[in-house]
């Protein structure tokens, strides 16, 4: 019997930056997060705020972070279906990164 050599565990080799930038990845994923750093918004408050977004981007988008456990769905039992977003405790550690990143952006853009 031939000795199959073990995988490694694939997180043991990534960098925490690959995994950072994987998790962040989403064209519209900073937008989004950039927009709910104000605050709680629903659905369609939300879809207005991030421009150039279609309904079925933001359906994806907000799933995938909502999976990634950055950002919170909140739901109502009301006619017709309240639906709130927010950033999770996660996603409320990205807002200082945000503000940097967007701080570089006028310095490099002015």
């Amino acid at each position: 019997m031939k000795d199959t050599p073990k995988k490694e565990n694939k997180n043991s080799q990534e960098c925490p930056f690959q995994e950072a930038m994987h998790l962040l990845s989403g064209k519209w994923t900073m937008s989004i997060i950039n927009t709910l750093m104000y605050g709680t918004m629903r659905f369609k408050e939300l879809e207005r705020s991030v421009e150039g977004i279609n309904t079925r981007m933001l359906v994806k988008e907000l799933k995938q972070l909502e999976a990634k456990k950055i950002v919170n769905r909140k739901a109502y039992a009301t006619v017709p279906p309240t639906v709130e977003y927010s950033l999770t405790e996660k996603g409320e550690l990205l807002k200082p990164v945000i503000t940097e990143i967007q701080a570089w952006a006028l310095k490099v853009l002015i």
